[in-house]
C-alpha cells in the first residue's frame, strides 16, 4: 500500500501485519460479512480502534495521517472492519459532546428528528450507537445503547453490513453540539470513505500488473498487448490521481483542522476524483483479468465491490461534482485558478 512519508514506516508495517494476519476468509455469496471480534480485540489492545482520539478521551492522539494509513491498510488487505465508524466519527462526536468514550463498539449516525436512519455501517455489531440529530432548535447527540435501538439488517454491494436504525428519541439524553456538527461528520466520513477507496484501487493495480505479467495469450505475455497496456496505465493514473486528491485532503486537515473553510473543498475534490476513478479503475480490471476475474474464488472483487459501494456513501460523486462547480462559478473567472491551487474556500 502507498504511504505517506509522515507516517513512521514501523507503524506502517505494524497495521499491515496486524491485517494481513487477520484478513477474513470469502464470504458466502451475497452473505452479510461478520464482524471478526478477536481483530478488534487486537486493536483495541494495541490502541488502534481509537487511533485519533485525544489521550484525554481513551484515544492514541494520532492525527489523520496515520489514520489514512489505517483505513487503507485494511482496505488493502480485503478486511472488513468498524474503525472509521468507531473513531472517526462515533468517538469524535462524543468528544464534541463531551461525553465519556466507555467501553464498547461503536457507529454513528446522522438521523431525522424521529430518530430514524437507514444504511449504518455496522449497527447490528454495535454496542451503542452515536446519533446526531436536530431537534428542532440545536443539533444534539446521545450515545445510544443497543436495547434503545431497532435494527434492521441491510447491506451494500460488497456485503458489509448497512443497517436501518430506529431511535427510541425520548429514552436518551441529548446533548448540544456546535451547528457545523452535521456538516463536519459528513466530511469526516466521506474522507474515510476516500482513504478506504484508495487503499483497495492500490491493491486492484497490483492484482492487475501481476496478472498481466503472469498470463500468457497467443504465445506472449498479456504485458506485451498494447491495449492492455492501455487499461493497465488507465487504471494506475486513475488510482494515482484519487490517491494525490486523498492526500492533500488529509493534509489539509490535518494542518488546519475541519474549522478551516477550504476543508470541505479538499473533501469534495478528494471524493469527487476517487468516485471517478472508480468507475474506469473496476471497468478496467475486470477486462484485463477476463473471465477469472469474474469468479467468486478470485480475490478481485474483494477490492472492485467496495470501491463500487463506498462510491455512494456520505454523499454520491455527483453531490461532490455539484459542490465542486458552485464553488468554482461562485469565484469566478478571476477566482477559479486560486480556488484550484490553494485547495480552495468552502464548498458547502
Amino acid at each position: 500500500m502507498n504511504s505517506t512519508p509522515l507516517i513512521d514506516p514501523e507503524l506502517v508495517a505494524l497495521f499491515d501485519s496486524v491485517f494481513t494476519a487477520h484478513r477474513d476468509v470469502h464470504t458466502a455469496p451475497g452473505g452479510c460479512v461478520e464482524l471478526d471480534r478477536d481483530l478488534w480485540k487486537v486493536l483495541e489492545e494495541l490502541g488502534l480502534a481509537r487511533l485519533t482520539g485525544a489521550e484525554s478521551h481513551g484515544g492514541s492522539g494520532a492525527d489523520w495521517h496515520a489514520a489514512s494509513a489505517l483505513l487503507g491498510s485494511a482496505a488493502s488487505a480485503a478486511v472488513a472492519i468498524p474503525v472509521a465508524e468507531h473513531d472517526l466519527l462515533a468517538g469524535w462526536l462524543l468528544e464534541t459532546a463531551g461525553l465519556p468514550m466507555t467501553p464498547g463498539l461503536r457507529t454513528a449516525c446522522l438521523t431525522d428528528d424521529s430518530g430514524f436512519s437507514p444504511s449504518v455501517g455496522w449497527a447490528r455489531n454495535a454496542d451503542f450507537v452515536v446519533a446526531l440529530r436536530h431537534d428542532g432548535a440545536d443539533w444534539v447527540v446521545a450515545d445510544v445503547p443497543a436495547k434503545h435501538l431497532v435494527v434492521s439488517p441491510g447491506q451494500n454491494l460488497a456485503n458489509e453490513p448497512r443497517d436501518t436504525v430506529t431511535i427510541e428519541v425520548g429514552a436518551v439524553t441529548w446533548s448540544q453540539v456546535p451547528s457545523d456538527t452535521a456538516e463536519i461528520f459528513t466530511l469526516r466520513g466521506a474522507l474515510g470513505r476516500v482513504l478506504q477507496t484508495c487503499g483497495a484501487m492500490d491493491r486492484v493495480v497490483e492484482l492487475c500488473l501481476g496478472h498481466v505479467a503472469s498470463r500468457v495469450q497467443f504465445g506472449r505475455s498479456l504485458a506485451k498487448f498494447q491495449a492492455v497496456q492501455r487499461l493497465v496505465s488507465a487504471i494506475a493514473a486513475e488510482a494515482a490521481l484519487a490517491r494525490a486528491a486523498a492526500d492533500a485532503a488529509v493534509a489539509h486537515v490535518a494542518r488546519s483542522g475541519w474549522g478551516d473553510a477550504r476543508a470541505s473543498f479538499a473533501v469534495a475534490v478528494a471524493k469527487s476524483c476517487a468516485g471517478h476513478a472508480s468507475s474506469t479503475v473496476v471497468r478496467n480490471a475486470h477486462q484485463i483479468h477476463g473471465a477469472i476475474g469474474t469468479t467468486f474464488e478470485h480475490d478481485l472483487h474483494l477490492y472492485t465491490n467496495p470501491v463500487l459501494a463506498w462510491r455512494s456513501e456520505f454523499g454520491s460523486t455527483g453531490r461532490w461534482d455539484k459542490l465542486l462547480t458552485d464553488a468554482v462559478v461562485e469565484a469566478g473567472p478571476d477566482g477559479a485558478w486560486s480556488l484550484a491551487t490553494t485547495t480552495g474556500p468552502s464548498a458547502g
